[in-house]
């Protein structure tokens, strides 16, 4: 939160380089960008939107935006299981990492190492977004493409927010994260599916509990989820025919067979395409109030 709101004064030159400071507050300086190991879906994103593609030298598995980051770039491994050894191998002038990133102590190393580490905040609001281009920007001195690019995000927000207002009957809609011997893990509050169902204009169901947190069949049946949302990448993708599970069984999702499946670092990323991505999913929630985009 600290990288946001020093993000948001409009300093230049040196004094903005002074100013800066990463989501741990530690000041970001100068940086040697020649040679940028990009940690984190949104980061590596954003850092591609840039035009900083060239100085990128290796990323992590959820950088899957644009497709060609992971195939060309090597891979480091999950963003949260990271080895402080793979990531230096690379030989990188600059670690650039969401806040996410782990485990605790591996972070710890890297940033006790030679080479600087600038953490990314993960919030996720549209000013949170907004605010994560213009910090890596102004890190990483393409502040002009920056101000571009947050003012493009900053419009496609407005624009979903026109979107929602024509929502009359939010869907009721059940995150599932994953699912363990047929019980789901659900989404409540404070986490990323959260806020996406809800830039999207539904109605969370499990927001009576915070985080990601298992749900037996009597809670889920309570719940009532006009859909059961779900991730089609990934090690938690859906497979097999999940309503017919018992957990869903006798829910309206079930009943009129709805399960809207999106790619997950999408949904959850946060980063440069998320107005699209939620007024997709706000189209699936709410088919007859919202039309697909390209549909009359």
């Amino acid at each position: 939160m600290a990288a946001l709101l020093v993000a948001a004064i409009p300093l230049a030159g040196p004094a903005w380089a002074e100013a800066l400071v990463d989501a741990r507050g530690t000041p970001v300086g100068t940086p040697d960008t020649a040679r940028i190991v990009s940690i984190g879906g949104a980061v590596t994103e954003i850092l591609y939107d840039l035009g900083l593609e060239d100085r990128i030298v290796a990323v992590d598995t959820t950088s899957t935006a644009p497709a060609r980051a992971l195939a060309q770039k090597p891979n480091v491994g999950y963003m949260r299981a990271l080895s402080a050894e793979g990531v230096l191998s690379t030989g990188p002038s600059l670690i650039v990492a969401t806040e996410g990133a782990g485990p605790p102590e591996v972070v710890e190393v890297l940033a006790a190492s030679s080479v600087p580490v600038v953490l990314v905040d993960d919030a996720t609001t549209p000013e949170a977004v907004a605010g994560r281009i213009r910090f890596l920007a102004a890190a990483l001195g393409a502040e002009e493409r920056g101000a571009a690019l947050a003012t493009e995000v900053e419009q496609g927000f407005a624009a979903l927010a026109e979107t929602r207002a024509a929502i009359r009957t939010p869907a009721r809609v059940l995150f599932v994260i994953s699912l363990r011997d047929g019980v789901p893990m659900a989404a409540g509050t404070d986490t990323a599916a959260d806020a996406i169902i809800g830039l999207a204009g539904g109605i969370n169901v499990a927001a009576d509990f915070s985080g990601y947190k298992p749900m037996s069949e009597e809670a889920v049946l309570a719940a009532a989820p006009d859909v059961v949302l779900m991730m089609t990448s990934g090690a938690h993708a859906a497979g097999g025919d999940v309503l017919a599970l018992p957990a869903f069984r006798g829910t309206p999702a079930a009943a009129n067979g709805w399960l809207v499946t999106m790619d997950g670092q999408s949904l959850l990323g946060f980063g440069p395409r998320t107005p699209e991505v939620a007024r997709a999913l706000a189209a699936e929630l709410h088919p007859g109030q919202i039309a697909k985009a390209g549909t009359p």
